[in-house]
């Protein structure tokens, strides 16, 4: 009777083609933006339309994100890890589900899920900005555009 040995060749082998499969499935979950139907609008545009009211902008970094660059200028800070998320918004929108609310994140790819989310739960002009503050495939991004940004003041968002 063979018996079986936990570290053979074969085993060290499998276990790390698995360990490399789950690394790449979970940089392609962190790094790559679903897919979102809805408007997007360049760092600029962003900017432009939260300055003249016509747009607003949410940042939903972490309070340690926002304290590394700021906040970009005219943007309101509310993580998106918050249990109350989705009332948040609402209530920054004056409960105003139609509100041209846009998402910005560090490089869009949670900017684009959120969007998806506020989508579903019944928001319907949610606009995602997919450059977000430090860059993409979609653009420079906030930062590198030179566009303004504020301090980030503790105890908000």
């Amino acid at each position: 009777m063979a018996q079986y040995r936990l570290f053979s060749r074969r085993n060290v082998v499998i276990g790390g083609m698995a360990a490399t499969g789950a690394a790449v499935a979970i940089r392609q979950y962190r790094l790559i933006p679903p897919d979102y139907a809805g408007d997007q609008l360049s760092v600029a545009e962003a900017y432009h339309m939260a300055q003249d009211g016509s747009l607003l902008l949410i940042d939903i970094r972490t309070p340690r994100e926002w304290r590394a660059t700021g906040l970009g200028a005219g943007a309101h800070p509310v993580d998106m890890r918050r249990e109350d998320f989705e009332q948040k918004i609402q209530s920054l929108a004056q409960g105003d589900r139609a509100a041209r609310i846009a998402l910005i994140c560090a490089r869009g790819v949670r900017s684009a899920r959120m969007s998806n989310a506020l989508s579903d739960a019944g928001f319907t002009n949610i606009v995602d900005v997919p450059e977000g503050m430090l860059g993409s495939a979609a653009g420079p991004g906030w930062v590198r555009t030179g566009l303004p940004v504020q301090r980030y003041d503790e105890g908000t968002g």
